[in-house]
């Protein structure tokens, strides 16, 4: 059955919840050294606080709000392909092809760890799969998480048997424990100028790539499965409370008792870098997927009655690229030598409360930009730069 295409407040409001979701996590890739964005001992120390503070957000929100977003773009190419009247293929690799444009430019001046480049390329496949049905994409997802799990954990498992060998613990220590040099170095980076920040990024093409061939597989994933949970009706807002609530206390049930076992096994190994990196990059993935599946139920039960946050939530929603990509032009101008210049001034703590700066942005900014504008400014740019004709912007 194909849903109707006319704007849902309560989807809206979920892929607010998505942007803003993003944002823990995004604001420690900012604000410290790259390894203490899965281990809390290799930057700001593992005392009570740090370390509860991490635990939330392993349980409850790192990659999980990653994935609610990347089912919330499957989700919308789902739905652009239905309104489509003519030349869809056409206009949805434009389409892409806009969104990797910019998605390098934004990983070059910002955020190396931008995920729009892995939603650009997988998005390519999705024009592929888009007609199959709703059981088969659900499997298909699972195949792909199962496959990954499969590669990532022989090697997870081959870290986890050198635990104690010391050549091992040494290698892990340096890329992903307490780090003395890579603090330095990650401190002396921070330290460019723009100009200079671009060129080393530049340089680091063959690292960059890598990252996003390996993030393809979650990424398209969690695309089928939000492709999936739209033609199933649960996006569409077809679902009924109790349907929503139960499938979300199902996920729940699943995926909360291993990441909280997995988190405690982190913590009672002292933060080891072979167990933690384990732990946050390959064990906990497939249940990342499964949570962010009921957070989605969840969120879909609760906007359903609307109300003033949906509302806000929503018009974030309608935002969601331009909150994103401003997201980091905020945490730039916070940690950026040519911002305000706090990168590793602060602990987690701190940095979590700063990043209420740009989440507080978005709910008071997003209703009064769209009473005056269609849409978002980087919404314009990607639709204008897919048509290569500027579309109307003012109401």
């Amino acid at each position: 059955m194909k849903q109707s295409t006319h704007r849902i407040l309560a989807l809206d409001a979920l892929r607010g919840l998505a942007v803003i979701g993003i944002v823990p996590m995004n604001v420690i890739a900012f604000s410290m050294p790259p390894a203490a964005y899965i281990n809390p001992r290799a930057y700001g120390g593992d005392g009570p606080l740090e370390t509860l503070l991490w635990a939330i957000s392993f349980v409850f929100v790192e990659d999980k709000f990653r994935a609610l977003f990347a089912m919330m773009f499957g989700a919308g190419v789902a739905i652009l392909l239905d309104k489509a009247s003519a030349h869809p293929l056409r206009g949805h690799f434009a389409r892409m092809a806009a969104l990797l444009l910019i998605a390098i430019t934004h990983a070059l001046l910002l955020a190396n760890n931008d995920v729009l480049r892995s939603y650009a390329v997988a998005g390519l496949v999705l024009p592929l799969v888009i007609r199959w049905r709703v059981r088969t994409m659900l499997w298909s997802a699972a195949a792909l998480m199962a496959a990954q799990l499969a590669f990532s954990g022989y090697y997870a498992a081959q870290w986890l048997m050198a635990l104690g060998d010391a050549a091992a613990q040494s290698a892990a220590e340096a890329n992903y424990g307490y780090n003395p040099q890579a603090i330095a170095e990650a401190m002396a980076r921070s330290e460019m100028g723009l100009a200079e920040r671009v060129v080393h990024r530049i340089g680091q093409w063959q690292q960059q790539l890598t990252f996003v061939v390996a993030s393809l597989p979650s990424t398209l994933a969690a695309m089928l499965a939000g492709v999936a949970l739209w033609r199933s009706g649960l996006l569409a807002g077809e679902w009924e409370r109790a349907r929503l609530l139960r499938l979300a206390a199902q996920c729940a049930a699943i995926a909360l008792p291993v990441l909280v076992v997995l988190a405690a096994w982190s913590i009672s190994s002292g933060f080891d870098p072979i167990v933690t990196t384990a732990n946050a990059l390959v064990w906990s993935a497939p249940f990342d997927l499964l949570l962010g599946i009921g957070w989605a139920a969840l969120a879909m039960a609760l906007f359903a009655s609307g109300g003033a946050i949906t509302q806000r939530l929503g018009a974030a929603g309608r935002m969601a690229l331009t909150n994103y990509l401003g997201t980091s032009v905020v945490f730039g101008s916070l940690f950026a030598s040519w911002g305000l210049g706090l990168y590793a001034e602060v602990t987690r703590a701190q940095a979590l409360l700063l990043g209420l700066v740009p989440v507080a942005l978005m709910l008071l900014v997003s209703p009064l930009w769209l009473a005056r504008f269609r849409q978002g400014l980087a919404e314009w740019l990607w639709r204008s730069l897919a048509s290569l004709k500027a579309k109307p912007f003012r109401r």
